[in-house]
C-alpha cells in the first residue's frame, strides 16, 4: 500500500546527548504517510529526553529526500488533509536545536521538513524544491511561509510557483543553508563540527536563544525586543549563565548543566 513503508532510525551518539535521526526508504527516501507519523513519534521521545541537547536529521543514500508519496495522497480523505503537516514539522516545535545534514535532493515535503529544522547544512550537488505546482497542488506542510520567510518573497514566489530547482549555492548565498560542503564527507564533518559546538554551550541557553527567535521574528520589532529582554533577565538568574561568568574569568571551560 502506498501509504505505508520507510522508516525514521533512532540512534544516540555523545553518550546520549545527540538524537541521530536516519530516513530510510529506498533510493529517494520517499516519505510516506506513515513516515510522517513516526517523525512525530520519534520527536516526541526526544523531547522528553532530557539527556538530549541536539538533534540531526539525516538521509540514507545519495539522496536526503525526494518528496512525498504522490499516489499515495489519493488516498487520504480530504478532511485528513486539513492538518497536514503537523507532523513532518514537529522539528520547529522541539524546544531542543534541529540540524537538518542534506545531500542530493531535497524535494515537497522534504524540503518542508528541513525548512522546520533550525540548522540546514548542505553539499554543492543538493539540489531544492517545491515542485508541488506540477502536480496541481501548492506545498502542504508549511513550505509556502517558511520559504518566503528565509529566502524572501519574491524568490519564494518564483520558485513556488514555477516549481524551480534551488542549487547548493543558491541556497547558501540566499539564507536557505548555513554551509555549502563540497562533498558528503566533508558535509558529515561539518555536521559534526557544528553538533560539537552546539554541545559546548548551555542547553537552558539554546533552547531559550530558539523560543526567542521564533516567537520573535513574526511579531513586530518591539515585541521581539520585549521577549528578548525578559529571557535574559531569566537566564541572568540561572546556574549556567554563573558558571559561564566564572569559567570566562578563570580563563577555563565552562560547565553547563542546563540549569
Amino acid at each position: 500500500m502506498p501509504l505505508t513503508g520507510g522508516e525514521i532510525r533512532l540512534d544516540h551518539s555523545h553518550e546520549g546527548r545527540v538524537a541521530n535521526l536516519t530516513l530510510s526508504h529506498g533510493r529517494y527516501n520517499v516519505i510516506t504517510w506513515e513516515t510522517r507519523q513516526v517523525m512525530a513519534e520519534r520527536f516526541a521521545e526526544i523531547d522528553a529526553d532530557r539527556q538530549v541537547q541536539v538533534v540531526v536529521i539525516r538521509a540514507e543514500g545519495e539522496h536526503f529526500t525526494s518528496g512525498g508519496d504522490i499516489a499515495g495522497f489519493m488516498e487520504v480523505d480530504p478532511v485528513d488533509l486539513t492538518d497536514l503537516g503537523h507532523n513532518i514539522t514537529a522539528p520547529s516545535r522541539s524546544p531542543k536545536p534541529v540540524i537538518a545534514s542534506i545531500d542530493g535532493y531535497c524535494f515537497g515535503v522534504g524540503l518542508e521538513l528541513a525548512l522546520s529544522c533550525d540548522i540546514r547544512i548542505a553539499t554543492d550537488r543538493s539540489r531544492f524544491a517545491l515542485p508541488e505546482m506540477k502536480l496541481g497542488m501548492i506545498p502542504g506542510s508549511g513550505g509556502t511561509q517558511r520559504l518566503a520567510r528565509l529566502i524572501g518573497l519574491s524568490r519564494a514566489k518564483f520558485h513556488i510557483l514555477t516549481g524551480e530547482r534551488i542549487t547548493g549555492q543558491q541556497a547558501l548565498d540566499w539564507g536557505l543553508t548555513s554551509h555549502n560542503c563540497a562533498d558528503s564527507a566533508e558535509l558529515e564533518k561539518q555536521t559534526d563540527d557544528v553538533v560539537a559546538t552546539l554541545l559546548g554551550h548551555s542547553s537552558m541557553a539554546l533552547r531559550t536563544a530558539k523560543e526567542v527567535l521564533d516567537r520573535g521574528i513574526d511579531g513586530p520589532l518591539y515585541t521581539g525586543i520585549e521577549l528578548e529582554r525578559k529571557a535574559y533577565a531569566m537566564l541572568r538568574a540561572s546556574h549556567d549563565f554563573a558558571e559561564g561568568v566564572a569559567a570566562f574569568g578563570e580563563k577555563r571551560k565552562p560547565k553547563f548543566e542546563g540549569r
